[in-house]
C-alpha cells in the first residue's frame, strides 16, 4: 500500500488504494499509482479494464468506493470535480460552437477571473503553440476534425494545470490525423512539460506517447513500466499479446536431471530460461516475430506449413501453422527470400530471444 508522500519528494499524483463497486460490479479494484511531475502515463486496457474509471475518479467525476487521492500532496478525495486543478480532453472536443477559436480558448482563463490583457496574452501563446493563430476567428464548425482537435488542447494547456487527464482524446480521427495528432500531443508535452494521463485502448499510440504505460485487465493493474520494458518482458501472455504482435506457446514445465529446462507444448519441446521454476508448472513463452528466423537459426526449432503471406509495406508477415489451431507469426524484412504459400517451414530463434510468463 502506498503511503502519503513526504512534501519534499512527492509526486504529482498518488492514487491510494482507490476502487469502485456499482453494486456486486466491481468496475476497479483496489489500485495502487504513483505519477511524477511531468510524466506522461497512459491508462491502456480493452474496455471493461477500469482504466476510464480511474480516470474518472482522479478527475472527481466518479467518487470512489474506497481509497485516497493526492495531488501534490494534498488530499483531494472529497474535493469535486470544479475545485481540482485539473484539465480534461475528451474525444468529443466539446467546443462551444457559438465562440470564436480564440474565445473557445480563452474561456477557461475568463472563468478564473484574468483581465482581459491577460487572456489576449494568454490566447496568443497557446494559439501559436498549436499552430492556429492565422484561425482565431473562425468558428468550429469552420475547422477541420484535426484542427477542433488543437482547440481543444490548447485550451486545456492555457490554463496551466496540475494534471491534465486525456480520455481517448484521438478516437474520432481517420489513422493519418491520428498518427499526426500523436507527434502534436507528444510536442506539446515536450514544450509545456505539464503532467499528462492519458486513456486508450490503441497499443500503438501508447507506445508512441508514453512516459510509461499502465496496463489494466479485468479492474485491475497488470503491469505498469516503460514502454519497451511492458513490450521486451512482459509478464502475463495477456500484457505479451495485447501490447504488440507476439507468438505464445503454452505449454508445462520439464525440469531435465541435466539442468536444461524445456516446455512441453503442441508445436513440439522449447528450451526455456529461467530460475526455481517447479516442475509441470503452467507457464507460457512469448516470442516476437522479429525474433523469429526462416530456417535452423536458433536452438528452438518449431515446423509448420505457410498459411498466409501478408505483405505490409516495411515488412512481410508470414502466418505459419505449427500445431492445430495455432499459427506462428513471423516478420520477413524487404529483400529476404520468401517461401511459398503452403510450403512447409523450419522457424527457429535463440533462447535468450523469448520471455516465458504466468499464462
Amino acid at each position: 500500500m502506498l503511503a502519503k508522500p513526504d512534501q519534499a519528494n512527492q509526486p504529482k499524483l498518488l492514487v491510494d488504494g482507490l476502487a469502485k463497486s456499482y453494486g456486486p460490479a466491481v468496475a476497479l479494484k483496489p489500485t495502487h499509482l504513483a505519477v511524477e511531475p511531468g510524466e506522461f502515463l497512459t491508462l491502456l486496457g480493452p474496455s471493461g479494464s477500469g482504466k476510464t474509471t480511474l480516470l474518472q475518479m482522479v478527475s472527481g467525476l466518479v467518487a470512489p468506493t474506497q481509497g485516497r487521492l493526492f495531488i501534490d500532496g494534498r488530499d483531494e478525495t472529497q474535493t469535486p470535480v470544479h475545485k481540482r486543478d485539473i484539465g480534461l480532453v475528451f474525444q468529443h472536443y466539446a467546443l462551444f460552437p457559438h465562440l470564436t477559436v480564440a474565445e473557445n480558448i480563452g474561456f477557461p482563463l475568463k472563468m478564473r477571473g484574468l483581465s482581459s490583457a491577460d487572456i489576449q496574452k494568454q490566447v496568443a501563446g497557446a494559439l501559436e503553440m498549436v499552430q492556429l493563430g492565422h484561425l482565431a476567428g473562425r468558428f468550429p464548425r469552420e475547422l477541420s476534425g484535426g484542427q477542433q482537435q488543437r482547440v481543444a488542447l490548447a485550451r486545456c494547456f492555457v490554463y496551466k494545470p496540475a494534471i491534465i487527464l486525456m480520455d481517448e482524446p484521438l478516437g474520432a480521427l481517420d489513422k493519418k490525423l491520428r498518427e499526426h495528432m500523436q507527434f502534436e500531443i507528444k510536442d506539446l508535452h515536450r514544450k509545456t512539460g505539464a503532467t499528462i494521463i492519458y486513456v486508450t485502448h490503441d497499443q500503438e499510440e501508447a507506445l508512441a506517447l508514453s512516459d510509461r504505460i499502465c496496463l489494466m485487465n479485468h479492474a485491475r493493474v497488470e503491469q505498469i513500466g516503460p514502454p519497451h520494458e511492458i513490450y521486451a518482458r512482459p509478464r502475463t501472455a495477456f500484457a505479451a499479446d495485447f501490447i504488440g504482435i507476439s507468438n505464445i506457446f503454452r505449454g508445462r514445465v520439464e525440469c531435465g536431471a541435466d539442468g536444461a529446462t524445456h516446455l512441453a507444448t503442441a508445436s513440439g519441446r522449447l528450451r526455456i530460461d529461467g530460475d526455481n521454476l517447479a516442475n509441470d508448472a503452467e507457464m507460457a513463452l512469448v516470442v516476437r516475430p522479429e525474433h523469429i528466423e526462416l530456417g535452423s537459426a536458433g536452438e528452438n526449432e518449431v515446423r509448420g506449413n505457410v498459411a498466409e503471406i501478408v505483405y505490409a509495406g516495411s515488412e512481410t508477415r508470414l502466418l505459419v501453422e505449427v500445431a492445430a489451431d495455432e499459427r506462428v507469426t513471423v516478420r520477413v524484412l524487404p529483400g529476404k527470400p520468401l517461401p511459398k504459400l503452403g510450403e512447409n517451414i523450419t522457424l527457429s530463434w535463440k533462447p535468450e530471444a523469448a520471455v516465458l510468463v504466468t499464462p
